[in-house]
């Protein structure tokens, strides 16, 4: 894997069960592994034998998902690299195919071995419900459906990751063009942004049939597995016990009425502060004032070293945790061609390190990005000590509080960005994002309730859905002249076709980051003390356990919303 960015990283553990020398690209290798396993499930006939099978196959799925993992991060780092894109597809279609029914195998091993009900109850409460629910969801005939569904997705990344525009001479990346629209000059942000928006809806109809293609696939995924619809399918899927999809149709509603007003307030002052009679599309990431845009630093090296300050000032443990990232080179940030749009942090799960991949082009939103993004990493290193492989990562929802949480526990120290002014700035930019992503969250949420509880729709249909969830959550920006590109809109939000229903969790997690904000404001050592022993857990108590060992509760109702979207509104109001 020459593409890595990182080589020669330490090993956490010895393998005790997997050979040092194994191709974990070959599944002749691979297969006499799983063979063993098998055979000892049997052979196991003490307490102490069954923990030891179990830890054995956590190591062998921690190996294979960090192969996985490598193969991932360098494909979304070289997009353009028919040697990184070949090695990708071969695990996901020569690998992955086959691990499905050896591991599912396993998970049956296990719920029928005669020692697991002495297992200790409290340890292994978890792992018993979410290896019953792999078991219950599994079918033969949808691993090749999933194969496919990988292989689409992998077709909308390098289709968004080539996507460029000529302006003035130069060939730009779309992230790149971002940058233009904090630009003061509104004839400039107007025309860089109808570039950018003409670009995607020329791809308008790629993307339906990449989008129409991953539909079919589901749904044929959840019908094998009897469900009516892929929504049901999806939130069995997910493991979602603590919650349904009509907590998520009341989570919306309470979105419509604690945070709309708000965000059409900011709406109204920014139309007053940019002295213009309707807001358009190029007029929401534009200082209202039109101050410059806020610039951070100059290169990513200097983001980097910035963001190591924030570290070292808020924590002597996460300090160390991301020094050990740079050291290692666990790093991608620079945006360039042929690099998969967004931002991710990718666990290697043998290794048991972090790995952080964003698009840097030197704005506030870059700061945002490290700052979420070394959260995951935080949260990773957590439980690097965690023998149960299971356990080392959490529910998408937690995962979410430990990034959330940190953009804004990092918030007080953005001085080391900017001047003091600069810093108000930048706090007012983050809150005002928050207030604006509760109403996106809704939106593409909902838009995915539709998509699959609305089988057979045409793509006129889809667009008007998209339009109409726009009315309730966009506010009041005039789209008049971009209708076409305001209804495909969600094309960009590439959750929708590569992780269908994860979005929902964003929304959820910002409640817990800012119950965490909340309790900083009142006691910062215990709410950083409390937010530490949460991660910890990783994912071995169920999700509501999780938000309080952080300090709050596992609620998204307008009861917890109300009084968090008031904390917000009186700091924004405190700012200035």
């Amino acid at each position: 894997m020459s593409l890595l960015p990182f080589t020669d990283l330490p090993v956490h553990t010895p393998r005790r069960f997997v050979p040092a020398a194994i191709d974990l690209g070959d599944w002749a290798q691979i297969a006499p592994l799983f063979d063993a396993l098998e055979i000892r499930a049997a052979q196991a006939a003490t307490l102490d034998a069954l923990e030891q099978w179990i830890l054995d196959g956590g190591e062998l799925g921690a190996a294979l998902d960090e192969e996985g993992a490598k193969r991932h991060i360098a494909m979304t780092c070289h997009t353009d690299s028919p040697e990184a894109e070949k090695a990708y597809l071969h695990f996901v279609e020569k690998i992955e195919p086959e691990l499905k029914p050896r591991q599912f195998k396993l998970a049956q091993l296990y719920l029928a071995h005669p020692f697991r009900a002495q297992l200790p109850e409290a340890r292994y409460e978890v792992y018993d419900r979410d290896t019953r629910l792999r078991v219950e969801l599994y079918r033969d005939e949808n691993v090749a459906l999933e194969t496919e569904e990988a292989k689409l997705g992998n077709e909308y990344n390098k289709r968004v990751g080539s996507l460029t525009v000529k302006f003035r001479g130069e060939e730009k990346t779309l992230p790149a063009m971002g940058r233009f629209q904090e630009e003061p000059d509104r004839g400039l942000r107007e025309e860089t942004w109808k570039l950018v928006a003409a670009r995607r809806v020329a791809e308008a109809d790629a993307f339906d049939d990449l989008m129409d293609g991953l539909i079919r696939l589901r749904q044929q995924i959840a019908k094998n597995a009897g469900f009516d619809n892929y929504r049901d399918y999806a939130f069995k899927l997910r493991g979602r016990f603590d919650y349904t999809p009509e907590d998520c149709g009341r989570f919306h509603d309470a979105i419509a009425a604690e945070v709309m007003p708000v965000l059409r307030a900011q709406q109204a002052r920014r139309k007053q502060q940019l002295g213009v009679d309707r807001l358009r599309p190029w007029d929401l990431s534009v200082d209202p004032l039109n101050r410059p845009p806020l610039k951070p630093f100059a290169d990513t090296a200097q983001m980097e070293q910035g963001s190591q300050v924030i570290f070292d000032r808020l924590d002597p443990e996460l300090a160390r945790g991301f020094a050990t990232l740079r050291e290692l080179r666990l790093l991608d940030l620079d945006n360039r061609k042929g690099k998969a749009p967004g931002g991710y942090q990718s666990t290697l799960s043998e290794t048991r390190l972090p790995f952080i991949f964003m698009n840097s082009v030197g704005l506030q939103r870059d700061v945002e990005t490290i700052l979420h993004e070394a959260g995951h990493a935080f949260h990773a290193l957590a439980t690097r000590d965690e023998d149960l492989y299971a356990y080392r990562g959490a529910p998408i929802e937690f995962c979410e509080v430990a990034s959330m949480a940190m953009e804004l526990l990092a918030a007080p120290h953005l001085d080391v960005f900017y001047s003091e002014a600069d810093a108000k700035r930048a706090r007012r930019v983050h809150l005002e994002g928050i207030v604006g992503v509760f109403p996106w969250i809704a939106t593409v949420d909902a838009f995915q309730h539709w998509i699959y509880t609305h089988p057979g729709h045409t793509r006129d249909e889809r667009r008007a859905a998209w339009s109409a969830l726009m009315d309730r959550f966009g506010g009041d920006v005039d789209w008049s002249g971009c209708e076409a590109a305001r209804a495909d809109l969600w094309h960009k939000q590439l959750h929708i076709f590569l992780y269908p229903f994860y979005y929902v969790e964003y929304g959820i997690a910002q409640l817990g980051a800012l119950q965490i904000w909340a309790n900083a404001k009142a006691d910062q050592p215990k709410a950083l003390a409390d937010y530490k022993a949460g991660l910890a857990l990783g994912g071995s108590r169920p999700l509501p356990e999780l938000f309080a060992a952080a300090g709050c509760r596992f609620d998204f109702t307008r009861e917890t919303l109300a009084p968090l979207t008031g904390l917000v509104r009186a700091e924004l109001e405190q700012l200035g």
